[in-house]
């Protein structure tokens, strides 16, 4: 085994592991949010817009991250995000009120962003030295350390371990994991291809029509993922009168499936192309959604979600992919960065809209959104094939 390989087998370990802490981060504070509901007495309203505004926050994560990709490297970005999640993230557990909750849940949000969005350009840059599509894995990595996070708040609160306590342990296992595999991460100076961004100053030359699909096509998904994770249980619970249990099994279908159809979906994006597997997965999602609206039973809608999660859950990274094969060379974690603040439009958009459509009507009628946007995803799928962009600079260096 060469250099190159190990230090690039070391670097696709970490960036994984700097996946699922997100995932396992996000989840432990997300499954706790009705606890500090509670402990709070705070409102449903207020808790669902302070999720709302994490999302927005975490955009401009997503900006310094590309600010501080550029100047620095894309490790010093992630380690520094997976810092700051693993710092406040944790801190949200011992916090004296609701505004120090807040405040510190905001700051976590723009950990969130530049985890996010570095995590992407690392994911991106191994890939690039591979010469094969392997972004879903990464992803999958993020489904895995949700999953755990989940099981994580499930089993101390069978124990009995106070949310205060469970957050912190929370934030102390992101803190050592960082520390471990922290300086594994892949840096600019070892990068095996000349794809790490060599200048600050060099003009943002992606066509303007392909990005913005791209990012079209980043949002859409997201809000397909974020509405049936934010309303899927409250519509099997209050639409369909099942009981929380029950309900509950709808997020856990979709989950599991998207951690199926990301475990899957770099065999699938090999054999049969992005383009192919991006309006094949849309179209699955356009079966489950249609299912889940015309279900007249909570089972039939607990399918219908799991089919949704086989489908469109490997479009986010065939995205980053996309984007990071239309940038140049020099330019490719700028733009990682910028099509990942379409990820937060997305949720924006699944968490607000389709809750003010329930909100006139009912989550019936809400998730005939979501089934709109896996429709406008088969028409966007040709996006997702760019060309390969090159700059005489980086030409002339290699």
């Amino acid at each position: 085994m060469t250099d190159n390989t190990r230090t690039l087998t070391r670097a696709r370990i970490a960036t994984s592991v700097a996946f699922g802490l997100q995932g396992f981060l996000l989840a432990a504070i997300l499954t706790q949010l009705p606890q500090y509901k509670d402990l709070f007495e705070l409102s449903e309203t207020l808790v669902v817009v302070a999720v709302v505004t994490v999302s927005v926050i975490a955009g401009l994560g997503s900006v310094l991250a590309e600010m501080l990709a550029v100047r620095t490297s894309r490790k010093m970005t992630l380690r520094t995000g997976l810092a700051v999640i693993a710092v406040f993230g944790g801190a949200t557990g011992i916090a004296p009120n609701a505004a120090m909750f807040f405040v510190f849940l905001a700051i976590y949000g723009i950990g969130l962003g530049m985890v996010d969005a570095a995590a992407n350009m690392q994911a991106v840059s191994i890939q690039h030295a591979k010469g094969r599509f392997i972004l879903s894995s990464f992803h999958a990595s993020w489904s895995v350390g949700a999953i755990v996070g989940a099981l994580f708040i499930s089993a101390t609160a069978g124990l009995d371990v106070s949310i205060r306590v469970t957050q912190v342990i929370a934030g102390v296992v992101v803190g050592l994991m960082l520390l471990a595999f922290g300086p594994q991460l892949l840096d600019r100076s070892e990068s095996p291809v000349a794809d790490a961004n060599i200048t600050s100053t060099a003009k943002f030359t992606v066509p303007t029509r392909a990005f913005v699909l791209l990012g079209v096509a980043m949002a859409l998904f997201y809000a397909v993922d974020f509405s049936v994770g934010n309303w899927s249980t409250l519509y099997v619970k209050d639409e369909l009168l099942a009981d929380a249990g029950t309900a509950a099994l709808s997020v856990a279908a979709y989950q599991i499936a998207a951690l199926i159809a990301r475990l899957t979906g770099d065999y699938w994006v090999g054999k049969f192309g992005e383009t192919t597997v991006v309006r094949i997965g849309s179209l699955i999602g356009v079966f489950g959604m249609t299912i889940v609206v015309l279900a007249q039973s909570p089972t039939v809608a607990i399918a219908g979600f799991l089919i949704v999660g086989l489908g469109v859950p490997v479009i986010a990274p065939i995205c980053f992919s996309a984007a990071g094969r239309m940038a140049p060379p020099d330019q490719v974690d700028a733009v990682i960065a910028r099509i990942n603040l379409f990820n937060y439009v997305g949720t924006v958009v699944g968490g607000g809209i389709v809750g003010a459509v329930a909100a006139f009507s009912d989550l019936r009628i809400g998730f005939l959104i979501p089934l709109a946007f896996c429709a406008i995803l088969i028409v966007l799928a040709p996006a997702f094939a760019p060309k390969r962009a090159t700059t005489p600079v980086t030409e002339n260096a290699a």
